[in-house]
Protein backbone atom coordinates (compact mmCIF):
# COMPACT_ATOMS: atom_id res chain seq x y z
CA UNK A 1 0.00 0.00 0.00
CA UNK A 2 2.71 2.57 0.81
CA UNK A 3 3.94 2.38 -3.25
CA UNK A 4 0.86 4.41 -3.58
CA UNK A 5 1.90 7.22 -1.71
CA UNK A 6 -0.89 7.62 0.30
CA UNK A 7 -1.40 6.62 4.30
CA UNK A 8 -3.41 3.69 5.44
CA UNK A 9 -4.65 4.18 8.99
CA UNK A 10 -6.35 2.62 11.43
CA UNK A 11 -8.97 4.90 13.59
CA UNK A 12 -9.10 2.95 16.57
CA UNK A 13 -6.54 0.49 18.07
CA UNK A 14 -5.08 -1.07 21.21
CA UNK A 15 -1.70 -1.87 21.94
CA UNK A 16 -0.57 -3.31 24.89
CA UNK A 17 2.69 -4.50 25.91
CA UNK A 18 1.53 -5.81 29.42
CA UNK A 19 -1.27 -8.24 28.16
CA UNK A 20 -1.08 -8.83 24.65
CA UNK A 21 0.93 -9.12 21.77
CA UNK A 22 2.53 -5.64 22.66
CA UNK A 23 5.21 -4.45 19.49
CA UNK A 24 4.34 -7.83 17.80
CA UNK A 25 1.00 -6.41 16.82
CA UNK A 26 2.34 -3.16 15.72
CA UNK A 27 4.80 -4.73 13.30
CA UNK A 28 1.91 -6.57 12.05
CA UNK A 29 -0.14 -3.75 10.79
CA UNK A 30 3.26 -2.00 9.33
CA UNK A 31 3.67 -5.13 7.85
CA UNK A 32 0.68 -5.53 6.00
CA UNK A 33 0.81 -2.19 4.65
CA UNK A 34 -0.28 0.15 7.65
CA UNK A 35 1.50 3.85 8.18
CA UNK A 36 -0.62 5.59 10.69
CA UNK A 37 -2.69 4.54 14.28
CA UNK A 38 -4.83 6.22 16.59
CA UNK A 39 -3.55 4.58 19.62
CA UNK A 40 -6.32 4.57 22.19
CA UNK A 41 -6.21 3.89 26.28
CA UNK A 42 -7.37 0.91 27.54
CA UNK A 43 -9.80 0.89 30.86
CA UNK A 44 -7.91 1.55 33.70
CA UNK A 45 -7.92 -1.90 34.89
CA UNK A 46 -6.65 -3.49 32.24
CA UNK A 47 -3.39 -2.14 33.87
CA UNK A 48 -4.45 -3.60 37.15
CA UNK A 49 -4.75 0.12 37.74
CA UNK A 50 -7.98 1.37 39.95
CA UNK A 51 -8.73 4.72 40.39
CA UNK A 52 -9.93 6.33 43.55
CA UNK A 53 -9.70 10.03 43.19
CA UNK A 54 -9.35 9.72 39.14
CA UNK A 55 -5.67 11.32 38.98
CA UNK A 56 -4.47 7.82 38.69
CA UNK A 57 -5.80 7.78 34.78
CA UNK A 58 -2.34 9.52 34.35
CA UNK A 59 -0.23 6.63 34.94
CA UNK A 60 -3.10 5.43 32.49
CA UNK A 61 -1.60 7.92 29.80
CA UNK A 62 2.01 7.67 30.83
CA UNK A 63 1.77 3.49 29.95
CA UNK A 64 0.05 5.16 26.54
CA UNK A 65 2.59 7.62 25.55
CA UNK A 66 5.33 5.22 26.44
CA UNK A 67 3.93 2.47 24.23
CA UNK A 68 3.48 5.10 21.66
CA UNK A 69 7.63 5.74 21.17
CA UNK A 70 7.72 1.98 21.38
CA UNK A 71 5.42 1.62 18.29
CA UNK A 72 7.49 4.62 16.33
CA UNK A 73 10.41 2.41 16.43
CA UNK A 74 8.73 0.15 13.99
CA UNK A 75 8.34 2.99 11.44
CA UNK A 76 4.66 3.60 12.28
CA UNK A 77 3.11 6.97 12.90
CA UNK A 78 1.21 6.96 16.66
CA UNK A 79 -1.14 9.44 17.33
CA UNK A 80 -2.19 9.10 21.22
CA UNK A 81 -6.01 9.29 21.95
CA UNK A 82 -6.58 10.06 25.65
CA UNK A 83 -9.59 9.44 28.11
CA UNK A 84 -11.72 7.14 30.05
CA UNK A 85 -13.54 4.04 28.92
CA UNK A 86 -17.62 4.87 29.71
CA UNK A 87 -17.34 1.18 30.99
CA UNK A 88 -15.43 2.37 33.79
CA UNK A 89 -18.44 3.86 35.68
CA UNK A 90 -19.70 0.31 36.44
CA UNK A 91 -15.90 -0.99 37.91
CA UNK A 92 -16.39 2.22 40.27
CA UNK A 93 -19.42 2.35 41.48
CA UNK A 94 -18.89 -1.64 42.83
CA UNK A 95 -16.57 0.68 45.43
CA UNK A 96 -17.70 4.37 45.94
CA UNK A 97 -20.81 6.45 45.31
CA UNK A 98 -22.47 6.99 41.67
CA UNK A 99 -21.66 10.80 42.53
CA UNK A 100 -17.87 10.34 43.46
CA UNK A 101 -17.60 7.93 40.27
CA UNK A 102 -18.69 10.82 38.18
CA UNK A 103 -16.67 13.21 39.64
CA UNK A 104 -13.12 10.61 39.15
CA UNK A 105 -14.23 9.73 35.48
CA UNK A 106 -14.75 13.72 35.07
CA UNK A 107 -11.60 14.12 36.66
CA UNK A 108 -9.51 11.65 34.68
CA UNK A 109 -10.75 13.32 31.24
CA UNK A 110 -9.69 16.86 32.75
CA UNK A 111 -6.12 15.23 33.02
CA UNK A 112 -6.58 13.95 29.42
CA UNK A 113 -7.29 17.23 28.38
CA UNK A 114 -4.28 18.73 29.49
CA UNK A 115 -2.22 16.15 27.54
CA UNK A 116 -3.62 17.46 24.51
CA UNK A 117 -3.13 21.05 25.65
CA UNK A 118 0.46 19.66 26.18
CA UNK A 119 0.30 18.70 22.59
CA UNK A 120 1.32 14.99 22.96
CA UNK A 121 -2.12 13.22 22.22
CA UNK A 122 -4.43 14.41 19.48
CA UNK A 123 -7.95 13.69 20.97
CA UNK A 124 -10.44 12.74 23.74
CA UNK A 125 -12.28 9.99 24.32
CA UNK A 126 -15.47 9.22 26.50
CA UNK A 127 -18.56 8.12 25.68
CA UNK A 128 -21.81 5.63 27.42
CA UNK A 129 -22.47 2.46 28.05
CA UNK A 130 -22.90 0.12 25.22
CA UNK A 131 -24.96 -2.14 27.67
CA UNK A 132 -28.22 -1.34 29.71
CA UNK A 133 -27.93 0.27 32.58
CA UNK A 134 -29.74 2.12 35.55
CA UNK A 135 -31.38 5.18 34.53
CA UNK A 136 -29.21 7.22 36.84
CA UNK A 137 -26.52 5.52 35.29
CA UNK A 138 -27.12 6.65 31.75
CA UNK A 139 -27.83 10.37 32.96
CA UNK A 140 -24.09 10.43 35.08
CA UNK A 141 -22.96 8.77 31.61
CA UNK A 142 -24.19 11.43 29.64
CA UNK A 143 -23.10 14.34 31.90
CA UNK A 144 -19.45 12.81 31.52
CA UNK A 145 -19.85 12.30 27.68
CA UNK A 146 -20.93 16.36 28.14
CA UNK A 147 -18.24 17.20 29.90
CA UNK A 148 -15.98 15.62 27.44
CA UNK A 149 -17.30 17.64 24.59
CA UNK A 150 -16.65 21.04 26.64
CA UNK A 151 -12.87 20.01 26.99
CA UNK A 152 -13.03 19.15 23.65
CA UNK A 153 -14.20 22.15 22.78
CA UNK A 154 -12.00 24.07 25.05
CA UNK A 155 -9.02 22.16 23.63
CA UNK A 156 -9.79 22.52 19.94
CA UNK A 157 -9.87 18.33 19.73
CA UNK A 158 -11.83 15.70 18.15
CA UNK A 159 -13.80 13.48 20.67
CA UNK A 160 -14.12 9.88 19.85
CA UNK A 161 -16.90 8.05 21.58
CA UNK A 162 -17.59 4.60 22.67
CA UNK A 163 -21.37 4.32 22.74
CA UNK A 164 -24.47 1.90 21.80
CA UNK A 165 -24.91 0.44 18.38
CA UNK A 166 -27.07 2.81 16.60
CA UNK A 167 -26.71 6.68 15.44
CA UNK A 168 -26.43 8.09 18.01
CA UNK A 169 -28.61 10.90 16.78
CA UNK A 170 -29.09 13.30 20.38
CA UNK A 171 -24.83 13.53 20.34
CA UNK A 172 -25.91 15.61 18.01
CA UNK A 173 -27.31 18.39 19.63
CA UNK A 174 -24.59 17.70 22.79
CA UNK A 175 -21.91 18.62 20.47
CA UNK A 176 -23.84 22.22 19.27
CA UNK A 177 -24.45 23.02 22.62
CA UNK A 178 -20.81 22.64 23.29
CA UNK A 179 -19.88 24.44 20.88
CA UNK A 180 -18.09 21.11 18.81
CA UNK A 181 -18.51 20.81 15.61
CA UNK A 182 -20.18 17.30 14.55
CA UNK A 183 -17.86 16.14 12.31
CA UNK A 184 -14.99 16.37 15.27
CA UNK A 185 -17.45 13.60 17.09
CA UNK A 186 -16.32 10.18 16.27
CA UNK A 187 -18.30 7.52 16.18
CA UNK A 188 -15.65 4.70 17.33
CA UNK A 189 -17.39 1.41 15.85
CA UNK A 190 -19.30 3.58 14.36
CA UNK A 191 -22.81 2.45 11.45
CA UNK A 192 -22.90 4.74 8.23
CA UNK A 193 -26.91 6.18 9.90
CA UNK A 194 -24.85 8.05 12.35
CA UNK A 195 -24.86 11.86 11.58
CA UNK A 196 -21.62 11.90 13.74
CA UNK A 197 -18.18 11.10 12.17
CA UNK A 198 -18.13 7.48 11.67
CA UNK A 199 -15.28 5.43 12.07
CA UNK A 200 -15.96 1.92 10.33
CA UNK A 201 -15.26 -1.79 11.70
CA UNK A 202 -12.98 -2.36 8.83
CA UNK A 203 -14.27 -6.03 7.93
CA UNK A 204 -18.02 -3.76 7.49
CA UNK A 205 -19.47 -5.22 4.38
CA UNK A 206 -21.19 -2.06 3.57
CA UNK A 207 -18.00 0.07 3.38
CA UNK A 208 -17.16 0.07 -0.84
CA UNK A 209 -20.70 1.56 -1.02
CA UNK A 210 -20.40 4.36 1.24
CA UNK A 211 -17.09 5.03 -0.16
CA UNK A 212 -19.03 4.76 -4.09
CA UNK A 213 -22.13 7.14 -2.31
CA UNK A 214 -19.06 9.55 -0.94
CA UNK A 215 -19.73 8.78 2.39
CA UNK A 216 -17.47 10.45 4.72
CA UNK A 217 -15.37 8.02 7.29
CA UNK A 218 -12.47 6.14 8.22
CA UNK A 219 -11.75 2.76 9.01
CA UNK A 220 -10.48 0.93 12.19
CA UNK A 221 -9.42 -2.63 13.78
CA UNK A 222 -10.80 -1.94 17.61
CA UNK A 223 -7.99 -4.61 18.36
CA UNK A 224 -7.82 -4.92 21.90
CA UNK A 225 -4.44 -6.79 22.11
CA UNK A 226 -5.82 -9.24 24.97
CA UNK A 227 -4.32 -12.97 25.39
CA UNK A 228 -7.35 -13.48 27.01
CA UNK A 229 -9.27 -12.53 23.70
CA UNK A 230 -6.63 -12.95 20.86
CA UNK A 231 -7.56 -11.21 17.58
CA UNK A 232 -10.28 -9.47 19.02
CA UNK A 233 -12.01 -7.08 17.91
CA UNK A 234 -10.44 -7.94 14.52
CA UNK A 235 -6.84 -8.11 14.10
CA UNK A 236 -4.11 -5.60 13.48
CA UNK A 237 -3.49 -6.42 10.04
CA UNK A 238 -7.29 -5.74 9.15
CA UNK A 239 -7.27 -2.00 8.27
CA UNK A 240 -4.53 -2.27 5.47
CA UNK A 241 -5.68 -5.62 3.83
CA UNK A 242 -9.56 -4.76 3.52
CA UNK A 243 -8.35 -1.72 2.34
CA UNK A 244 -5.52 -3.59 -0.27
CA UNK A 245 -8.43 -5.86 -1.09
CA UNK A 246 -11.17 -3.56 -1.88
CA UNK A 247 -8.84 -1.71 -4.21
CA UNK A 248 -7.33 -4.56 -5.85
CA UNK A 249 -11.18 -5.43 -6.57
CA UNK A 250 -11.92 -2.29 -8.01
CA UNK A 251 -14.41 -0.96 -5.08
CA UNK A 252 -12.30 1.46 -3.96
CA UNK A 253 -10.40 3.95 -5.85
CA UNK A 254 -6.79 5.71 -5.08
CA UNK A 255 -8.80 8.52 -4.29
CA UNK A 256 -11.15 6.84 -2.01
CA UNK A 257 -8.23 5.47 0.03
CA UNK A 258 -6.47 8.60 0.13
CA UNK A 259 -9.91 10.99 1.54
CA UNK A 260 -10.92 7.26 3.79
CA UNK A 261 -7.03 7.36 5.18
CA UNK A 262 -5.34 10.73 4.69
CA UNK A 263 -7.92 13.33 4.19
CA UNK A 264 -10.16 12.88 6.54
CA UNK A 265 -8.37 12.04 9.65
CA UNK A 266 -6.59 15.21 9.13
CA UNK A 267 -9.53 17.25 9.20
CA UNK A 268 -10.96 15.49 11.97
CA UNK A 269 -7.71 15.46 14.06
CA UNK A 270 -6.23 18.67 12.83
CA UNK A 271 -2.84 17.07 12.44
CA UNK A 272 -1.51 15.77 9.45
CA UNK A 273 -1.56 12.33 7.88
CA UNK A 274 1.53 12.03 5.41
CA UNK A 275 3.40 9.85 4.65
CA UNK A 276 7.02 10.27 6.61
Amino acid sequence: MTSLGIPITDDHIHIDRENGRGIEAAKDFFRAGGTHMCLVTKPSWSHGIHPVTGDEFREVYEITLKTAEAIRETGVVVYPIFGVHPAEIGRLTERMSLPEAEAVMKRGLDIAAGYVAAGTAIALKSGRPHYPVEAEVWDASNRILGHALALSHDTNCALQIHAETGPCADVVDMARHAGVAVNRVVKHFGTPDTPLMPSLLARTVKIPDCAKNGLTFTMESDYMDDNDRPGAVIGPKSVPRYTRKYLEDGRFTEDDVWRIHAETPTAVYGVEFTLP
